[in-house]
């Protein structure tokens, strides 16, 4: 299976990010990409920047809705799985929101970020409320794909999870800033959660400057085994493609080891 990672930057002009992203699964598609997957809010300005206004609360969209349908018809046209992330409404309340498209045009769920954080320049609280779907993984035609929406990445057990309802691939669209984090620690936790929960992870990030942060970029992808095994550059617009063995995750040391000797019956005790 070849997966593709679109990094790309936001404008304010929302059609135009759009038409990016559609004119993206193209070229992904036409190099080969089995499924095609976009960063956290990939279509408009990283709004939670500043402290939520009912204007901006106003640009949330409905899913299924206008974004996802014109992705849906492209994704039956080219055959391929699409999961996107998009500022969602949902009658009072906003999320943040990934649904994941199959190969033939239909919708197969919507993850919510589950986890919301609140600092400097990522003001969630004011936009999204708490996920409550879950940690679903949906079989599309290309693979059992989960998805951890960025702040979730942080939280072991959510990566657990997604490895209990039996992933091949978990997909993380980011929004990570410059200088955010040390070097190298974005691609160490992930590489963990791949090792320790034997699936591969792909996180797709944000880049470039907007008012207030300038996303990173550097978009990549983690075996099972834990290894980084393709990277985009920083700063840059571009399409990641990346080769996936899925018989690697049934090979690997969670399949084979971790997740055959827990025990449940404890954690339970010591978590609450």
């Amino acid at each position: 299976m070849k997966l593709a990672l679109v990094q790309q930057p936001a404008t304010d002009n929302l059609q135009a990010n759009r038409s990016t992203g559609l004119a993206a699964v193209r070229q992904a598609a036409a190099q080969g990409a089995n499924v095609i997957c976009f960063a956290e809010l990939a279509f408009d300005p990283f709004y939670p920047q500043m402290h939520a206004t009912a204007q901006t609360l106003a640009l949330a969209e409905p899913i299924p809705g206008p974004t996802t349908d014109a992705f849906a018809k492209l994704a039956a046209e080219l055959s391929v799985v699409i999961i996107l992330n998009i500022f969602e409404r949902d009658g009072d309340h906003t999320y943040d929101t990934s649904p994941v498209i199959d190969a033939d045009g239909m919708m197969l769920g919507k993850t919510r970020m589950v986890h919301i954080t609140d600092y400097q320049w990522f003001h969630e609280q004011d936009y999204y409320a708490p996920g409550d779907t879950g940690a679903p993984v949906y079989e599309t035609r290309f693979g059992r794909i989960g998805v951890a929406i960025c702040y979730d990445r942080h939280f072991p057990e959510y990566m657990r999870a997604l490895a209990l309802n039996k992933a091949q691939l978990v997909v993380v669209p980011q929004a990570g800033a410059v200088g955010e984090w040390p070097d190298g620690l974005f691609e160490a936790e992930l590489r963990v959660a791949s090792f320790q929960n034997g699936y591969y992870s792909a996180l797709c990030n944000r880049v470039g400057p907007e008012p207030k942060v300038e996303f990173a970029g550097q978009s990549f992808v983690c075996d099972p085994a834990g290894n980084v095994i393709a990277q985009a550059g920083g700063g840059t617009q571009a399409i990641l493609l990346v080769d996936l063995d899925f018989a690697s995750v049934e090979s690997s040391h969670a399949a084979k080891l971790f997740l055959k000797d827990r025990r449940p019956e404890l954690y339970g005790k010591w978590l609450t």
